[in-house]
């Protein structure tokens, strides 16, 4: 008898442990093989976007002796924030430990550092449970935001920081200012700008507010470059920068489709309200710029360009086609304003109009995607209310500015108290290329 439950015990083990080893196998993550592949390709797109993207529609911009010194600053950024990305940035923008939902404590503001140097991220790891790709490609893919947030910054102090003050500067900047700010608006419950409702889809306020925003405060901080603005500035390739805005245009679909982080229907409604808006953006720049002159110019439509892009940045996982159309002419239009006539009328020096473009865009972009994301107008959000939402987007932008402009400030105060920021006016007058990195970007 003995023998006989025995046997008759292991036949019904026997029976049991397939089904345990299946479900087993059914509940962990499996790998979905065409996101993977669509992430993968958006992270290098995104990439593409800094570099060459935005080193050549910014070197094209600045005078002929410092073209190679705006290309190095967006290589050496590229370098620097890579390192610091893996080393503790990643953790402190995603690390979800602390937090929960309608509670707001010191996690709310910035993650902890359970992720630091990439603890716990394998082959085999996905960013969640459910998660159809590797972390790994996650990492990789908000590490090449993080990487042009800093990049874009650039352009408001083109042509005067030194390069050293510019590399530590860039260092804390994305420390203190970068990896809070993504921390809150897309680590989830818990995240003080996520649980206030605040739509960002890819970037509105963590990288384009964020950086204009910084930009601003860097450029007036620095002061004027000797001679604005009497002394003609001109840009010495207009076809650099058309080929780095049309380079940013093409990678812009990996920032904002690949902002759903799947091969989904969302990533391609997020692909035709990119294109959408950037072409009404263009056109509206063009437009308004050959109203107010008289002629078209090449810069406008490319500054047009890349309005458009930043404009929609937050909202195109949510507009519909029609609500990026109006988004992209009223980025266009307002951009080109602020970036010609208030800046004249203010007197600030932003070399390449990083505030006028992405700042201004930026929140122009974001205040609308409380309007456009309401099924009511066309869009695919879950606004109902679009008041109480263009309300809540209000005050993202509001602490996305207060906070940024405060730190940048202090930051770079206290980095020019310690090492100075600038370069003396001899070292202004031969150019960067010479004076910070020996060498010329036309040897003629």
């Amino acid at each position: 008898m003995t023998l006989r439950r025995f046997a008759g015990l292991g036949a019904l083990l026997s029976l049991i442990m397939p089904g345990l080893a299946m479900a087993e196998e059914a509940a962990a993550p499996v790998l979905n093989s065409g996101d993977t592949a669509w992430m993968m390709t958006s992270t290098a797109l995104v990439l593409f976007m800094t570099i060459p993207g935005l080193a050549l529609f910014y070197g094209g911009m600045v005078r002929s002796k410092n073209v190679l010194s705006v290309m190095m600053q967006c290589f050496a950024i590229t370098g620097l924030i890579s390192l610091l990305w893996v080393i503790y940035g990643y953790s402190m923008a995603f690390d979800t430990t602390g937090m929960e939902q309608g509670v707001v404590n010191f996690n709310s503001f910035v993650g902890g550092l359970s992720k630091a140097f990439l603890h716990g991220v394998t082959p085999a790891s996905m960013t969640s449970a459910t998660a159809l790709f590797p972390e790994a490609v996650f990492v990789t893919f908000q590490m090449t935001f993080a990487i042009i947030t800093p990049a874009l910054i650039v352009g408001a102090f083109a042509e005067r920081m030194k390069f050293s003050a510019m590399l530590i500067f860039m260092g804390i900047w994305f420390t203190v200012v970068y990896a809070p700010i993504a921390h809150m608006v897309w680590s989830g419950n818990g995240g003080l700008l996520w649980d206030w409702g605040v739509l960002d889809f890819a970037g509105g306020t963590v990288v384009h507010i964020n950086a204009g925003v910084a930009g601003l405060v860097s450029c007036l901080v620095l002061g004027k470059r000797k001679g604005y603005p009497n002394t003609p500035m001109a840009p010495h390739n207009l076809g650099y920068t058309l080929m780095g805005a049309a380079m940013l245009w093409i990678g812009w679909f990996g920032f904002n489709a690949g902002s759903a982080a799947a091969a989904n229907g969302t990533a391609g409604m997020a692909m035709l309200v990119t294109q959408i808006a950037t072409a009404a953006a263009a056109m509206g720049w063009m437009l308004a710029e050959w109203l107010t002159h008289g002629k078209p110019s090449a810069l406008g439509i490319a500054s047009g360009v890349v309005a458009g892009l930043v404009a929609i940045t937050p909202a195109a996982g949510t507009v519909g086609p029609m609500g990026a159309v109006v988004i992209g002419l009223l980025a266009g239009v307002i951009c080109y304003f602020c970036a010609t006539s208030l800046k004249r009328k203010l007197g600030y020096d932003d070399s390449l109009d990083a505030f006028g473009v992405h700042g201004i865009g930026g929140i122009v972009g974001a205040i609308l995607t409380g309007v456009f994301a309401a099924p009511a107008l066309g869009g695919f959000g879950t606004v109902t209310d679009i008041a109480a939402q263009v309300w809540i987007q209000v005050k993202g932008v509001g602490f996305t500015v207060i906070y940024t402009a405060i730190a940048t400030f202090v930051i770079l105060k206290v980095l020019d108290a310690i090492m100075g920021l600038r370069i003396n006016e001899e070292e202004e007058a031969v150019g960067l290329d010479l004076a910070q990195h020996n060498e010329r970007g036309y040897n003629m």
